[in-house]
């Protein structure tokens, strides 16, 4: 039996002491999270142009989408773009780490930039569509319009009913989950038209990469939304999407869901340089739960006009898009474009609603940035190198407390992060001390923590036991 795959996506819419400048290491772009979708918005007034990252896997036969609009589109409002925009956008825009570099305080201002390592220390196309219009009148489906644009085959329906359009389009080859009707009704009551697209696979081979390129439509329309519920009707779990908002005023958000920032600026262990993907990962379900599961997260926003002469991100990561991709993306006017990159993880249970949004007049920057420091290399063996080194095994136990509260990780795996430099200290008070993160058991270990080592612990004890001795000997001599 043949399956055909209907992609639904939709369219309405100071450095520490001792520190010098910090450099980029890492990036979380788009595709370390699976099932993630990706749109650009253009927004101006009432005016939207959409673009729909495309990443099928399989036989292009398979291939199908299907897109509420809210009017009927013209040939010359859909286009195909190069899909480097995309590569473009999320690489600029994603999660970084950066890294800075601790100066030896007993040799300065030389600075050694090869850094001893961390643990060194110690350690589609389906059967032909029917077209009469005897059954356009049976399915109360009227084609409004039908283009050829590049490899697309693209038809704009209109529909009476939900489950006229469901029949129409399972009888005309489309696979359609059982729940379509139910989701297809409101966007029929609401007078939308259907973008409905196929893949002619003998065009398609005669690109030279033979690969399915980004589609772009514009319109005008006074909703800025993004229907998501059709792609709920086949979504297997939670669906990730990447939005890029490109406005001439300032930040986008949405207005039927929190906008929430990502946590950011938060200074982690050296060791997640290796792992940075994962790391984010994390430290993104981790918020998405803490967050009620419901909230849109900002990743990056910025003025990233190609006139615009100021920074445009704190480290950047590559260049920033120019005219050529922002023109790629939709923007056709000249000025103050900003950038604002949201993430969305949305499920059946808990995103009910479309998203909608607003642009705002906020222009301040953002980032989702997270730091290392490593470490001066020794020798330390002058007394602004022992206070050095104490600071190091504080910031050390700080950065692992830091790794808990955002990711859950504990840094079991890296006993010597910080006995490694304790050991290093001449007059180290206990070498062997345990570092013990409290946490509360009724916190969900978001919020900072704080440190307690096992030697504290073993003075109150002390205390407690000579209190209950002094006690005990009065009695007795009382007695």
């Amino acid at each position: 039996m043949k399956k055909y795959a209907i992609i639904a996506f939709l369219a309405m819419s100071s450095a520490e002491l001792f520190a010098f400048c910090g450099f980029y290491v890492a990036k979380a772009d788009a595709k370390i999270f699976n099932k993630t979708s990706q749109v650009i918005l253009v927004r101006d007034g009432d005016y939207s142009v959409v673009t729909m990252s495309n990443d099928f896997k399989g036989d292009v036969k398979d291939f199908a989408m299907v897109v509420p609009v809210p009017v009927v589109l013209n040939r010359q409002d859909i286009r195909t773009v190069n899909p480097g925009v995309f590569s473009k956008l999320d690489a600029y825009s994603g999660p970084r780490l950066v890294e800075y570099h601790d100066q030896n305080p007993c040799y300065p201002p030389m600075v050694d930039r090869y850094l001893m390592n961390t643990e060194m220390v110690q350690e589609s196309m389906a059967p032909t569509m029917m077209r009469g219009n005897k059954k356009e009148k049976d399915y109360k489906v009227t084609i409004e319009a039908e283009y050829k644009v590049d490899e697309y085959d693209i038809l704009i329906l209109s529909a009476k009913e939900s489950t006229g359009l469901k029949a129409w389009l399972t009888d005309n080859g489309y696979k359609i989950p059982g729940t379509a009707a139910e989701v297809l009704d409101p966007y029929i009551k609401n007078n939308l038209k259907f973008f409905v697209v196929k893949v002619d696979a003998e065009r398609l081979s005669q690109k030279n990469n033979g690969k399915m390129s980004p589609l772009q439509i514009s319109f005008n329309s006074p909703k800025f939304m993004l229907p998501i519920r059709l792609g709920m009707a086949n979504a297997d779990g939670d669906q990730d999407m990447i939005v890029y908002g490109l406005t001439k005023s300032g930040r986008i958000e949405c207005t039927n869901y929190r906008t929430v920032e990502m946590p950011t600026a938060r200074k982690i262990p050296t060791f997640v340089r290796n792992d940075f993907g994962n790391f984010y990962k994390d430290l993104f379900d981790k918020a998405y739960k803490y967050q009620g599961r419901n909230a849109v997260f900002l990743e990056y926003a910025w003025n990233v006009s190609p006139s615009f002469r100021g920074m445009k991100c704190d480290p950047c990561v590559g260049p920033p898009p120019i005219s050529t991709d922002l023109a790629q993306a939709g923007v056709y006017w000249n000025g103050n474009v900003h950038f604002t990159r949201l993430h969305v993880r949305y499920s059946k249970e808990k995103f009910a609603q479309d998203l909608f949004f607003q642009v705002t007049p906020n222009k301040e920057n953002f980032q989702s940035r997270y730091i290392i420091t490593n470490p001066a290399r020794g020798p330390f063996d002058c007394k602004e190198g022992q206070s050095y080194l104490q600071q190091v095994v504080n910031r050390r136990q700080n950065e692992l407390a830091e790794l808990q509260a955002l990711t859950g990780w504990t840094g079991a795996n890296h006993p010597n992060y910080v006995k490694g430099y304790k050991n290093l200290m001449k007059e180290s008070p206990d070498k062997n001390e345990i570092v013990l993160p409290i946490t509360n058991p009724k916190d969900d270990g978001f919020l900072p923590k704080f440190i307690f080592s096992f030697a504290m612990v073993l003075s109150v004890l002390l205390l407690l036991s000579k209190s209950i001795i002094g006690l005990f000997k009065r009695r007795t001599a009382a007695l």
